[in-house]
């Protein structure tokens, strides 16, 4: 499969650069499977538009103010810090921007510092000699790490507008976007319709951000990210679909955790740990029949998903239709229903 697959004509014009004001007023393009059939609503109309007995998985990661500005010592050079996760005690992955070698000292502002132990293509190791823990300089210092497609630097509206109003579980560097639509009004109505609602954790890594740098698609390694799937949302899901109901997975990062969750014999359990799952057009969806999601740039591991899901023809045409209709693309943006 070809990169090319997944290309089409975009306008970077439609890159939101800020959400919509109540959130559930977002643009919502549903696509109708298998006749390909679109119409133009909204998100606040989910509860009109799925049934009664359907379960929505929401994704409960909570984004960390992981951005720190730092310089080198005793240069003064400038570095850009984004951490990543953990590694054992005192250690923890990131991404670096500045030209810092292996032995480096940096300081960041506030005057803790760090030293670079580890550097290879795509991954730098830190030792935090602080003062204090990382995570809670992060808390204190830190900042917002809004999308680079964004080109501006995060005002305080963003300390909310990034994060889903399911967040909970620390330790994302990016939002799970088809998340951010929701508000508890229209929770409220979902429950009232009677949709119900489960959750899982994914956080979300620089995997978001990665380019596909292989023509040939297959080849394409993704970076590993944590999930989780509770025992009481694998029940709850089971006990769904045996009722008759859909799993709506919200958003990618769900679809991946739910599809991942599967076990030697075709079952969803409690599972837990790094997903490395990539999909694309040829795989067979287990557990999803309904994804919300928002709309992603062209030869992106999320586009190869949703063509998965919707059909490469299908999605194809469907991103059409909202390059042409001007709907608000990535992180910020309008949303797509397949079902």
């Amino acid at each position: 499969m070809h990169l090319s697959d997944f290309n089409f004509p975009f306008d970077q014009t439609l890159v939101a650069k800020h959400p919509v004001h109540p959130r559930d007023h977002a643009r919502l393009l549903v696509l109708t499977r298998p006749s390909g059939a679109l119409s133009d609503r909204q998100v606040k109309d989910l509860p009109d538009i799925l049934r009664p007995g359907d379960l929505l998985v929401v994704n409960n990661t909570k984004v960390i103010p992981a951005r720190l500005w730092a310089k080198k010592v005793p240069s003064g050079g400038r570095v850009e810090l984004m951490f990543v996760k953990g590694v054992g005690e005192a250690h923890a992955e990131v991404l670096m921007k500045g030209r810092v070698g292996v032995g480096q000292v940096i300081e960041c502002e506030g005057g803790a510092r760090a030293q670079v132990v580890e550097k290879e293509p795509g991954r730098t190791v830190i030792h935090w000699l602080g003062p204090g823990l990382l995570r809670d300089w992060l808390l204190a210092h830190g900042e917002i790490p809004l999308p680079p497609y964004l080109k501006r630097q995060p005002v305080s509206r963003d300390q909310e507008d990034y994060q889903t109003v399911f967040a909970k579980e620390e330790g994302a560097i990016a939002a799970p976007t088809a998340g951010l639509h929701f508000t508890p009004q229209l929770i409220t109505q979902l429950a009232e319709k009677g949709i119900g609602m489960a959750t899982v954790t994914l956080h979300v890594g620089p995997g978001t951000f990665q380019p596909v740098k292989t023509t040939d698609v297959e080849r394409h390694i993704m970076h590993p990210e944590w999930y989780e799937v509770s025992g009481e949302t694998a029940r709850i899901i089971r006990e769904v679909r045996q009722r008759g109901g859909r799993i709506v997975a919200v958003g990618t990062t769900v679809a991946r955790s739910l599809e991942s969750a599967i076990d030697e014999k075709g079952q969803l359990s409690r599972c837990s740990g790094e997903t490395r799952l990539f999909i694309l057009p040829g795989f067979q969806f287990q557990v999803v029949n309904v994804l919300l999601t928002n709309f992603h740039f062209p030869e992106t591991t999320l586009l190869m998903l949703v063509s998965a899901f919707a059909g490469l023809k299908e999605a194809r045409m469907a991103y059409e239709h909202a390059v042409r209709e001007r709907y608000r693309f990535y992180s910020y943006g309008d949303a797509m229903l397949i079902q």
